[in-house]
C-alpha cells in the first residue's frame, strides 16, 4: 500500500516537495487555493520527471498518483507526511495548523518548509506540538538532498520518523540539534547576498560578475567540499591549522559589510533588476530552470561516480531501488533513464554510452548468476573478450530505456549474452549487442572454469533461454 503525501501550499517548493514525493513512489494530495496551482505545479513535475531519474541506474518506483483538493482537512485525511510549504506569515501557519491537526494522523509527521521561523514559534498553541518540525529544503527540492531538520518541542519518535522518511525519498536530513532564525544554510545564504548587494550598490561589480565569482571558482570547492573542507586543503601539509594561522588575522580587517545592511530603496531594486534582465533576460524563467537541472544533474553524477558530497549520498540511494531480476526471459537487466550528460553534438546518446549500457547490463547478468562484488573480489570475474553492437534508432535524453537480456551459450568458460535496449514507452529496440565474455581468474588474469554455484546458475539459464527460445 503506497504512502500518502499532503502538501499544503503548492509553489515552487511545495511543488518541488510534491514531484520528490510522486516520484519515490509516494501517493501525493495537494492543497493550493492558487487557481494556477495544477498547471503551475505540471510543470514542476515535468522537468522533475524528466531530471531526477537521470540521476539513477536503478528503475524509479512507479510513480504515485497525484490528486487535487478542496480543503485542507481533506488533503490531509489518512497522510503520513504532511508538508506545509504556504508563505511566510506566521500567523496563516499557525492557523493552518489548526486545520491540519483538527484533521490529521496524530502519529503523522507535519513538517513546515519555512526558511524564516523556528520550531517553537509554529508549535506554540499547537494541538499536538510534539508532531511538528522543520523540513527546510533547497530548491528544486526534486534534486537537491538536503533538507534541514529542525525538531524543537517535537517528540524522539516524529524526529525517527522523519529522518527515515526523508532519507528513503533520497534526502538528507540535516539534523540541526539547536534552534536558531533561519537556521544553518540561509545564515550563509544571507551573508553573501547582503554582501553581493554592498558591491553592486557602490558600482564594484555587477550582479553577473558576483555570479561569476562564484561558479567559476570557489562555488565549484564547495558543491564537493562545502567550507571548512575547502579550507583545510587550503592550508596545505600543515592543514587547517596552518590556514588558521595564516588568514585568522584577516577576520579583523576591514573588508566585508556583513553587519551592515544596504538601504532598500528603489533605486537599488531597479539597479539590481536591470543587471540581472541584462544578464540572463533573454531565457524564460522555464528555460532557466532546464539549464539548472540539466547542469545539477550533470555535476550530481560527477560526484556519483567519485562517491563524494552528494553524489554519495545519491549512489546508496539507488541502491536501495535495485529490483531483483527474477526468472523470465528474457531477464530485464536495465531500466534507467538516459541522463543528460551521455548526449552528444548531434543531441543523442553517444555511441560509447551504449557499450556501457551492455556493461551494467551484463554486470546484473552477473550478479545474477553469484559473479557479484563478493565474488568478484575473491579473485574471480568474465571480462569481455567480443562484443558486435547495432545502432538501430535513435535514443534521446531524458527517454526511459530497458534492456533485455538472453543467454545464448553457458558452458564452461564461455559466457554468450544477446541485449535488446528498447525504449520503455513503445518497446521499440534501439540497439542490440552480442556479447561474448571468458571467465577469468584475476589473480593470474587468464581464463579459468568457473566456481561450482556459478557454472550450474550460467548453464541453468542457458537451458531455460534456449528452451524458450525454442518453444
Amino acid at each position: 500500500m503506497s504512502k500518502v503525501a499532503a502538501i499544503i501550499g503548492g509553489g515552487v517548493i511545495g511543488g518541488g516537495w510534491a514531484a520528490r514525493f510522486a516520484l519515490m513512489g509516494w501517493d501525493v494530495r495537494i492543497f493550493d487555493p492558487d487557481p494556477e496551482a495544477e498547471r503551475k505545479i505540471g510543470e514542476v513535475m515535468a522537468n522533475a520527471e524528466r531530471a531526477l531519474p537521470m540521476l539513477y541506474e536503478s528503475p524509479m518506483p512507479a510513480r504515485g498518483t497525484i490528486s487535487w483538493h478542496g480543503t485542507v482537512a481533506e488533503a490531509v485525511e489518512g497522510a503520513d507526511w504532511i508538508q506545509e510549504s504556504v508563505p511566510e506569515r506566521l500567523d496563516l501557519k499557525l492557523k493552518v495548523y489548526k486545520e491540519i491537526q483538527a484533521a490529521c494522523e496524530a502519529g503523522a509527521v507535519l513538517a513546515s518548509s519555512t526558511s524564516g521561523f523556528k520550531p517553537s514559534e509554529l508549535q506554540e498553541g499547537a494541538q499536538r506540538p510534539e508532531q511538528i518540525v522543520v523540513a527546510h529544503p533547497f530548491n528544486p527540492v526534486y534534486l537537491l538532498p538536503l533538507a534541514e531538520l529542525v525538531p524543537g518541542a517535537a517528540s524522539p519518535e516524529t524526529v525517527e520518523k522523519a529522518k527515515g522518511t526523508l532519507t528513503a525519498i533520497g534526502m538528507f536530513p540535516l539534523h540541526v540539534r539547536a534552534e536558531i532564525d533561519a537556521h544553518i544554510a540561509d545564515r550563509f545564504l544571507e551573508a553573501v547576498w547582503r554582501e553581493a548587494l554592498w558591491l553592486v550598490k557602490d558600482g564594484i561589480a555587477t550582479t553577473e560578475e558576483i555570479d561569476n565569482a562564484i561558479r567559476y571558482g570557489f562555488g565549484l570547492r564547495w558543491a564537493q567540499m562545502g567550507l571548512f573542507e575547502t579550507y583545510r586543503v587550503a592550508g596545505g601539509e600543515a592543514g587547517m591549522r596552518h590556514f588558521m594561522a595564516q588568514f585568522g588575522p584577516c577576520l579583523s580587517w576591514p573588508w566585508t559589510k556583513l553587519m551592515d545592511v544596504p538601504e532598500f530603496t528603489e533605486e537599488l531594486v531597479d539597479l539590481i533588476t536591470d543587471q540581472s534582465d541584462a544578464q540572463s533576460g533573454a531565457l524564460s524563467i522555464r528555460q532557466l530552470e532546464r539549464l539548472r537541472d540539466n547542469n545539477l544533474v550533470s555535476i550530481l553524477r560527477a560526484l556519483k561516480g567519485q562517491e563524494a558530497a552528494a553524489g554519495r549520498l545519491i549512489k546508496d540511494h539507488d541502491a536501495t531501488l535495485r529490483r531483483p531480476l527474477g526468472d523470465g526471459v528474457p531477464l530485464v537487466t536495465v531500466r534507467r533513464t538516459v541522463p543528460v550528460d551521455w548526449v552528444d553534438v548531434n543531441g543523442h546518446m553517444n555511441e560509447g554510452r551504449y557499450g556501457q549500457v551492455f556493461s551494467d547490463a551484463s554486470e546484473e547478468l552477473m550478479a545474477h548468476v553469484g559473479a557479484d562484488r563478493a565474488y568478484i573480489d575473491a579473485g574471480n570475474s568474465y571480462f569481455t573478450a567480443e562484443t558486435t553492437v547495432k545502432y538501430l534508432a535513435e535514443t534521446l535524453v531524458g527517454e526511459p530505456f530497458i534492456v533485455e537480456t538472453r543467454v545464448t551459450l553457458g558452458e564452461g568458460k564461455k559466457l554468450r549474452l544477446w541485449h535488446e535496449m528498447k525504449r520503455a514507452s513503445d518497446g521499440e529496440v534501439l540497439a542490440t549487442c552480442d556479447q561474448f565474455l571468458l571467465h577469468v581468474s584475476l589473480e593470474t588474469r587468464k581464463s579459468c572454469p568457473p566456481l561450482a554455484p556459478v557454472l550450474e546458475a550460467v548453464e541453468r539459464l542457458a537451458k531455460a533461454h534456449k528452451e524458450a527460445s525454442d518453444g
